[in-house]
């Protein structure tokens, strides 16, 4: 063997982890026999293996209680105070949807007066499985404010333009068990040969950085930038905390969103935009694409665009999958998407609600320039701790911002008249 491809094979050798002495990247393996754990009701969503239990919301008690509802949590962003309701129909109940949704909206408003807003969830009461199961027949955030608005639209005397009606006539995407992965590291699933070209791509791309073949692992060389990124995205009650947080501290995120909570949700996506922030592809369901042929993953990418597409009237410019699991087929299908895929620096584990001190250090230890930050928006830990972090990146003279600033690809054009 010539000295040059004896180079050549000890570099990928050590690339990929199986030279003596380097360090193995960590890859996920499949099990063909793993099963799905059931989905509980009301949970926000799958827990990923190695997740601590979250703290419990504090609830709400109406008294005297209104029939079906299932339960009323609120959270504080240390600003303002958010509550979510969920309510579960009979069939023959499903005509009376309007008036029971304004009775339980006015009812918690009225019970908590601190409260800012009142985010409701309506569920077929037989198929009802969670925030994962079915999709809602209606969901409706209702700021204090917008009471009156909210009351004329349930007397059907006027529109109110965050409210969602399922249209069950519509064909949904077919459907896929949502997965309990997390974004812990960068996975590449392939032969040997496909490891070895990725690690080779992927330590040019990152020393290199911005977008590199289509795929972006941190941000060019010198920059003082850093993106800040939410996955998941969007959910009740946490999605108006934390955009109130971004709000008020001037910065800008790149939300990854699931394409069927946008669905379920498009007016907190509607929030998103005309507030400055940016919008990526998560998946239609939030699933592992690596086990999907190369057409379902494809139709994942796709049905998710399309449903951001149509609230944002924006093209979708960025994707992240699921668990950070790709495969030369995933790059395929999102680079003929036109989607740019990202993958991330810095990721605290907030979903693993490690505790604040821990979170706090983890922040502490991560952040830098050209990163990119890996959040969740529905970890309540997070919420906590963000206004620290965000102080944090001012005193290290890190500029948070979206992904497309981080690349410094112009913003999407918001589309001419949509509110503002």
């Amino acid at each position: 063997m010539g000295r040059g491809r004896r180079a050549c094979l000890l570099l990928t050798l050590m690339l990929l982890g199986m030279w003596p002495g380097s360090r193995a990247a960590p890859h996920i393996h499949l099990d063909p026999g793993r099963t799905e754990p059931p989905t509980l009701p009301g949970q926000l969503q799958p827990l990923a293996p190695g997740t601590l239990t979250a703290p419990r919301l504090p609830t709400l008690t109406l008294t005297p209680p209104l029939p079906g509802v299932v339960k009323v949590e609120y959270l504080s962003n240390g600003h303002i105070e958010v509550a979510g309701a969920i309510l579960t129909l009979g069939a023959p109940e499903r005509p009376e949807v309007r008036a029971r949704v304004l009775a339980l909206a006015t009812r918690v408003l009225a019970a908590r007066p601190s409260l800012s807003e009142v985010d409701l969830s309506v569920y077929d009461r037989s198929s009802y499985g969670g925030f994962g199961g079915p999709l809602p027949l209606l969901t409706a955030s209702v700021p204090r404010a917008r009471l009156n608005d909210f009351l004329a639209w349930t007397q059907g005397r006027g529109a109110y333009d965050r409210v969602w009606l399922n249209p069950v006539s519509l064909p949904a995407p077919p459907r896929q068990l949502s997965e309990p992965v997390r974004e812990l590291s960068v996975n590449f699933l392939g032969s040997l040969a496909d490891r070895a070209a990725d690690a080779v791509h992927h330590t040019t791309a990152k020393v290199l950085g911005g977008v590199q073949g289509g795929l972006l692992y941190h941000g060019l060389p010198l920059t003082r930038l850093a993106a800040l990124t939410f996955d998941d995205a969007p959910h009740p009650i946490f999605e108006p905390l934390l955009l109130d947080l971004l709000q008020r501290s001037g910065i800008h995120a790149t939300f990854f969103v699931i394409g069927r909570n946008a669905r379920a949700y498009p007016y907190f996506v509607q929030d998103m935009i005309s507030q400055g922030h940016e919008v990526g592809n998560h998946t239609y369901h939030h699933v592992r694409l690596p086990p999907l042929s190369a057409a379902q993953a494809a139709l994942e990418m796709q049905q998710a665009s399309l449903v951001i597409r149509s609230i944002t009237g924006q093209p979708v410019r960025y994707f992240r999958p699921p668990g950070g699991d790709y495969t030369p087929a995933t790059l395929r299908a999102a680079s003929q998407q036109g989607l740019t895929t990202v993958f991330w620096t810095d990721d605290p584990g907030d979903f693993q609600n490690p505790g604040e001190a821990v979170l706090q250090r983890r922040y502490l230890r991560h952040l830098g320039r050209g990163g990119i930050v890996l959040l969740h928006d529905n970890a309540p830990e997070m919420l906590q701790v963000l206004p620290a972090f965000l102080q944090l990146a001012r005193q290290r003279r890190v500029v948070l911002g979206t992904v497309g600033q981080l690349v410094g690809e112009p913003p999407a054009p918001y589309p001419a008249g949509s509110p503002r």
